[in-house]
């Protein structure tokens, strides 16, 4: 039988998982209202982070109870200004099943060397036991992991009363998936995770426990400028209305605003929500039909709707050892990259060897169907070299 190579490609090829995909229809006109050469500190460019910042209100539902700030260093840059100004005061629990939550506990445990620290681990596909969590301590964790497309199911594990606060890295959640802000003290994502944004920004949202914390706690270890919030004890409220503690890029706030009136204009987050949803449920029904893909989230309930990570599951090519197992994988992406096909699907490096798909809003369903041919005939040309080989 003949296995011939598309004739479609999607009109977007770009399926990355960072920086993701600009939204449909953009264009470099987005940016022409940008404040170019202008000083950050202007009244005019001051206006421009304040309207991302309430527009990234409007747009996610944040509750006023709760503040938001642009800082420096992309989501790692907020998490980071979190950890190293509130942790400390008690016992700190960190909550790791992909790459990045690894980060977390390293930064904890090797950096900050937090004693009564203990770190709950598990492996990629699976989530930790969140019923062992004591929240009399402060608890750090991913609410979705971008590296294994496992993601907790809602805010319900959290209890209400708790001692410690929540720091919840949300970077490939936020506008996807419902955030419970009342069960989460801090929450940090970037602009070019999930909404397609530009790089090297991050957005801090604190909520009155952290804030408190943040007035009442000083760190015993020095605090580079990058990670101050805070004046003579006391909240700097300007950081939280457009007064970054750094220069940030004009053109990068542009393009944020823009993304953030699409995200508007398609109905807020119940439909960015939906979108991603759709790009998810397309998935899912081409892992149904497809015998040698599965995801690697093993329980259907946790499985992500932005970066959806599958893992091939051919015995054959299983059988003949992670180092085959990880070169058959990265061949197949290989193939299709090379032929203009899509971009950027391949499984994290730390991850186990197969595909990761972004779903997010901004990628479209009908380019997200259009790529599984591809994978088809890939992994068919692929596994007939094995054959021959044989």
């Amino acid at each position: 039988m003949i296995n011939s190579m598309p004739t479609v490609r999607p009109a977007n090829p770009n399926f990355s998982s960072g920086p993701t995909s600009k939204r449909p229809g953009w264009s470099f006109d987005a940016l022409a209202g940008a404040a170019l050469g202008r000083s950050h500190r202007s009244a005019m460019a001051k206006a421009k982070i304040k309207q991302s910042i309430e527009l990234t209100r409007e747009v996610l539902g944040v509750p006023a109870s709760h503040r938001i700030a642009v800082v420096p260093g992309s989501d790692t840059g907020a998490v980071e200004m979190a950890m190293w100004s509130l942790l400390g005061p008690r016992g700190v629990e960190v909550l790791a099943w992909e790459s990045f939550g690894a980060i977390w506990v390293t930064d904890a445990v090797a950096q900050l060397k937090l004693p009564n620290t203990i770190a709950r681990t598990a492996e990629f596909g699976r989530l930790p036991d969140l019923g062992a969590v004591d929240f009399e301590k402060d608890v750090v964790f991913t609410w979705n992991g971008t590296t294994s497309g496992v993601h907790v199911r809602n805010g319900d594990w959290i209890p209400a009363d708790r001692g410690g606060l929540t720091i919840c890295d949300a970077t490939s959640a936020a506008f996807a998936m419902e955030l419970d802000y009342d069960k989460l003290d801090v929450v940090t994502f970037s602009w070019q995770k999930i909404m397609g944004g530009e790089a090297a920004h991050g957005v801090l949202v604190l909520g009155p426990r952290a804030v408190e914390r943040l007035e009442s706690y000083t760190p015993s270890w020095p605090l580079p400028k990058l990670f101050r919030m805070t004046k003579d004890g006391k909240l700097d409220e300007g950081l939280f209305e457009g007064d970054v503690i750094n220069t940030v890029s004009m053109l990068c706030v542009e393009d944020y605003l823009d993304t953030l009136q699409w995200g508007r204009s398609v109905g807020g987050l119940k439909g960015l929500i939906a979108r991603a949803d759709r790009n998810a449920a397309a998935v899912a029904a081409y892992v149904a039909r497809t015998p040698w893909l599965d995801y690697l989230a093993e329980d259907p309930t946790t499985r992500a709707n932005t970066g959806v990570c599958l893992k091939i599951v051919d015995p054959e090519i299983v059988s003949r050892g992670p180092a085959a197992l990880a070169a058959f994988a990265k061949d197949l992406v290989e193939m299709i990259e090379a032929r203009g096909a899509a971009y950027d699907f391949g499984a994290y490096r730390d991850a186990p060897p197969g595909l990761r798909i972004w779903c997010g809003a901004t990628v479209e369903t009908a380019n997200i169907e259009a790529l599984f041919p591809w994978i088809d005939w890939a992994y068919a040309e692929l596994r007939g070299s094995l054959a021959r080989a044989a």
